[in-house]
C-alpha cells in the first residue's frame, strides 16, 4: 500500500509531485516540483535512460561558434607553410582573410575578432611547427598520414641501418686545415650495437664499402688498449670461438655481425654503383627508405646523436651541434688528428658503447646473461638459421656462414623461446642451455 501522501486515488497528480519534492528537500536534496514533473515526463518518454544527466553526452562544436569555412581557410593557410619559409602568426590570419574573401559565398561567412582567430590558430597548428624552425616543419609535413610502425629485428644482421653526419669536433687534417669531419657507422637494429664506425673528411662510396667489411671482421686490440676490453677476457667461449676464426686470438670484445638488410637514405654514397656492387658480392640487401623520410632508419639517426652527447663533447674543441653553441677560437689550441681521432672512437665504442645497458651485447658477464647456445648438428639447417650468429664462423675453406648448416656451438642473442620458434620453423631440434651453465 502506498503512503497516505502518495495516494494516487486521495490526491491528484500535482500534489504527489509537490510531495515528492518536499521530501527530497527533506532528506537534504533540494528539489522543485516542476523538477519532479520534467523527470516524470523523461521517465515516460525514454525509460530509465531519460532520468540520466545528459549534458555530457551533448557534442559541443570543437571550434564552438567560428563558422566551419573560417577553420577550413586557416587550415590551408597553415598548410601552406609547409615548404615555405617561417612566418608569423599574424601572416597566417592575413593568409586566412584572404583566401575567405576568395570565396563566392564570402559575404554570408562571419568573420570572428582578431583574438577569436589567435585561439583558433593555436589549436590548429599544434604540433606542425607553423611558425617555428622551417626544416623541423618540413620533416613534421613529410611524415606518413596513416599509422605506421617498425620491421621487427630479432636476429643479429637480420636488419641493419647505415647513415653519415657530421661530428661535431674540429680536428687537424693532413694538410694542417682544422675541419669538421663526417662519421659513418653500421648499426644493428636486433642488439643496437655500432658494429663499425669511421671518420672522414668526406665520405666517399669506398668508404662506405670499406664500413660494411669491419662489420665482419673481428676489431683488433690497439697498443695501450686495457687488457679487459679483449674478447678473451670477456665472457664469450673465446677457446671456442678462436677454433673457428684465429683473428680471434687479438680481437677486442667488439660484436662481429654478418649484415642480411642494411637500410640506407638516398645519400650519393649509399646508392653509388660502388656500394651497390659490394652489398652484391657479399649477399647483402640494400633498402633505399622513401626520399625526404629520415624516421624510416630513426634508430641510426639517434645512434649518431649518441655518439654527439656521449663522445664528442667530451673530445677537445667540441663545436656544438650549431653555430649559436660553439665557442670561440677553438681551432687556435690543440687538436686530434684524424688517425688519432678515429682510435679514440673505436676504443670508446668498445669501452662505453657496446655496454651500455641499452645494448644487448657488451664486454663483460652482466651484459651477457641473455646470451644463450645452441646445440645442433651440422646438416639440414639451411639458410632458415642464416642472422642467428651474431659472431664470424668459419668452416672449410674460411667462408663466413656456411650454407650447409651453423656450427655445434654457435653463439646467438635470442631469447630462447624465439631460439627454439625460429628452429621450429627451419625443422630442427635445439636444445638450449644458459650461458651460465656454459661459462661456469
Amino acid at each position: 500500500m502506498p503512503r497516505p501522501e502518495f495516494d494516487p486515488r486521495r490526491h491528484s497528480l500535482a500534489e504527489l509531485e509537490r510531495a515528492k519534492a518536499a521530501e527530497l528537500t527533506a532528506a537534504g536534496h533540494p528539489m522543485t516540483a516542476s523538477g519532479i514533473k520534467q523527470r516524470r515526463q523523461r521517465y515516460h518518454r525514454d525509460g530509465l535512460v531519460g532520468l540520466a544527466d545528459g549534458r555530457s553526452a551533448k557534442q559541443l562544436p570543437t571550434f564552438g561558434r567560428i563558422a566551419p569555412a573560417v577553420v577550413e581557410a586557416m587550415r590551408q593557410a597553415i598548410a601552406e607553410t609547409a615548404d615555405a619559409s617561417s612566418r608569423t602568426v599574424r601572416f597566417t590570419i592575413w593568409r586566412t582573410k584572404q583566401i575567405l574573401a576568395s570565396r563566392e559565398d564570402a559575404h554570408d561567412i562571419e568573420l570572428p575578432t582578431e583574438r577569436t582567430l589567435y585561439r583558433l590558430f593555436d589549436k590548429l597548428a599544434a604540433g606542425t611547427h607553423a611558425t617555428g624552425s622551417a626544416t623541423t616543419r618540413r620533416s613534421v609535413h613529410a611524415r606518413p598520414a596513416g599509422p605506421f610502425g617498425e620491421v621487427p629485428a630479432i636476429a643479429p644482421g637480420e636488419l641493419m641501418q647505415i647513415d653519415s653526419s657530421p661530428l661535431d669536433v674540429l680536428v687537424r687534417l693532413d694538410n694542417g686545415i682544422a675541419e669538421k669531419v663526417e662519421l659513418t657507422a653500421l648499426v644493428d637494429i636486433a642488439s643496437r650495437s655500432i658494429t663499425a664506425a669511421v671518420l672522414r673528411p668526406t665520405t666517399k662510396a669506398a668508404d662506405a664499402s670499406a664500413l660494411m667489411a669491419r662489420s665482419i671482421t673481428p676489431e683488433t686490440m690497439r697498443p695501450g688498449w686495457p687488457e679487459a676490453l679483449r674478447m678473451s677476457r670477456s665472457a664469450l667461449p673465446h677457446e671456442r670461438l678462436l677454433a673457428l676464426d684465429e683473428r680471434l686470438e687479438h680481437a677486442a670484445a667488439r660484436p662481429v655481425i654478418i649484415p642480411e638488410t642494411i637500410v640506407c637514405d638516398h645519400g650519393k654514397v649509399f646508392i653509388s654503383h660502388n656500394f651497390r656492387a659490394s652489398c652484391r658480392f657479399l649477399g647483402v640487401t640494400l633498402q633505399p627508405t622513401h626520399k625526404a623520410s629520415p624516421f624510416e632508419k630513426g634508430v641510426i639517426e639517434k645512434t649518431l646523436g649518441s655518439v654527439s652527447t656521449l663522445f664528442a663533447q667530451f673530445v677537445a674543441r667540441y663545436t656544438g651541434r650549431s653555430v649559436d653553441r660553439r665557442g670561440r677560437r677553438l681551432e687556435d689550441g690543440p687538436l686530434w688528428s684524424l688517425p688519432e681521432l678515429q682510435e679514440l672512437l673505436d676504443e670508446w665504442i668498445v669501452t662505453v658503447f657496446t655496454d651500455r645497458r641499452s645494448s644487448c651485447t657488451g664486454s663483460e658477464l652482466r651484459r651477457f646473461i641473455d646470451y644463450m647456445f645452441v646445440t645442433t648438428g651440422w646438416g639440414g639447417c639451411g639458410n632458415s638459421l642464416r642472422g642467428l650468429v651474431g659472431w664470424p664462423v668459419h668452416r672449410d675453406g674460411g667462408r663466413a656462414m656456411s650454407e650447409a648448416g651453423i656450427p655445434e656451438w654457435a653463439l646467438v642473442l635470442l631469447a630462447p623461446e624465439q631460439v627454439v620458434r625460429h628452429a621450429a620453423r627451419a625443422g630442427n631440434d635445439l636444445q638450449v642451455k644458459p650461458v651460465e651453465q656454459l661459462i661456469g
